[in-house]
């Protein structure tokens, strides 16, 4: 089917498993991780759909979908069968975040195509909605411009991290979503470290909750939500 827009569609949804999931019989766990796996890797092969793990890190949230497509109905018809699957009455979206690609007026040529989403496949994947203060609005075009390259600049120094940055305005509670691919998080942290020093970063409003996901198959992840991938073996 013919692509409805030349933009991608960017979306992330973090999924938390309902503890009650982890007292069903080992059979019917295992028939609804088998279930869901089997609905991911057919629609990895319609879109760009990459897996993340959180376990371990955030209390409320256990997993991560990254979702790549350029065509809107995908995000839906992933939930759908998504939910027909018998896991689905276990698992909850404390977050959901949707953005789309589009040239930035600091550094493209409005006149050019969106730029492309293109994941490289770094091992993490850091994850946060951003909104700017309403005084960034106010400045004039050109101080803008120079304070954006300046905070482009410094990240630029730091070449085992990827930036994704979307636009959410118009059809999400942000104004963007941020994603950074790294090679180990702590890189990911002195990389904001630095950041906050430039101009830019003044106008900072908003920019948690932050999501650190491990990239993972999904069912690797599955198995790591109910001991399944456990080293230690019980006594």
């Amino acid at each position: 089917m013919a692509a409805e827009t030349s933009s991608q569609y960017v979306a992330y949804t973090l999924y938390k498993v309902d503890p009650a999931w982890r007292r069903l019989p080992v059979e019917e766990r295992e028939a609804g991780k088998e279930a869901l796996a089997e609905v991911v890797a057919v629609w990895q092969e319609r879109m760009d759909l990459r897996t993340y793990s959180l376990v371990g890190v955030r209390p409320e949230v256990d997993f991560m979908f990254w979702k790549l497509t350029e065509r809107y109905d995908d995000l839906r018809e992933l939930a759908v069968d998504v939910n027909a699957s018998p896991i689905a009455g276990y698992l909850e979206t404390p977050y959901s975040y949707l953005a789309t690609t589009k040239p930035s007026q600091y550094f493209e040529d409005k006149s050019k195509s969106p730029r492309r989403v293109i994941p490289r496949g770094a091992p993490y994947l850091v994850v946060y909605p951003f909104v700017k203060k309403r005084e960034w609005y106010a400045l004039p075009i050109g101080d803008r411009r120079r304070a954006m390259t300046e905070h482009a600049a410094v990240g630029s120094r730091f070449v085992t991290i990827t930036n994704h940055t979307t636009y959410s305005v118009g059809i999400d509670d942000q104004e963007f979503m941020t994603a950074f691919e790294c090679e180990a998080p702590a890189d990911f942290l002195q990389l904001m470290m630095t950041l906050r020093e430039t101009e830019a970063s003044r106008y900072t409003e908003r920019d948690t909750p932050i999501f650190v996901g491990t990239a993972q198959e999904l069912p690797e992840i599955l198995d790591s939500l109910d001991g399944a991938s456990a080293r230690v073996e019980s006594a």
